[in-house]
């Protein structure tokens, strides 16, 4: 049960219904966000972005969205993004010492370790230190750069909301999502 109220395509406004029945995916994340109906449509403008149109690989994606959701944290994150993460290629392994917040962990590549050492330095601190951000230029171009910041910040506030409003975890959608989005 959640803190806040679900939205019910039926008591929604016109926009905000079309909104709601037009989504292939269900999830009540999408019920909860519609709560803030001017806001609703560009949250998933750029929930679709990027999940479907970043130059950042999707492996990589996948790895700083579940970063986020353990250091924000955020459950119900971590359990959706479980599935879309091993689908792109993240190992048990890898999920396993995310988990533990072991970025150093033998299964994790040096470009993997950059990627969620700037994460975890972004999400703690708001800021990434000078070595470090050289290390990322070395491995990222400028647009995968921000495209790191901009998925952070995004699955760090959809854990925020997720957490405050208490929506427990559902049953994933795995890959549902993604490929609802490319269409």
């Amino acid at each position: 049960m959640s803190r806040l109220p679900l939205v019910e395509p039926k008591d929604a406004p016109e926009d905000v219904r079309a909104i709601l029945e037009a989504l292939p995916v269900k999830l009540a994340i999408f019920r909860l966000m519609a709560n803030a109906q001017t806001s609703f449509r560009p949250l998933l403008s750029l929930g679709t972005s990027i999940l479907t149109r970043q130059e950042l690989d999707p492996k990589l994606r996948e790895l700083a969205i579940l970063q986020a959701a353990a250091l924000t944290p955020g459950e119900y994150e971590w359990v959706q993004h479980v599935p879309i993460a091993k689908a792109v290629g993240v190992s048990d392994a890898e999920i396993e010492a995310l988990d533990r917040g072991d970025l150093e962990a033998d299964c994790f590549g040096e470009r993997e370790r950059v990627l969620l050492q700037f994460g975890e330095q972004t999400l703690e601190n708001s800021c990434v230190d000078g070595p470090l951000f050289e290390a990322a230029r070395k491995h990222f171009s400028p647009r995968e750069i921000v495209e790191l910041i901009l998925t952070l910040g995004y699955y760090s506030m959809l854990a925020r909301l997720t957490e405050v409003a208490e929506l427990a975890p559902e049953e994933p959608a795995g890959t549902a999502v993604v490929d609802a989005a490319r269409r």
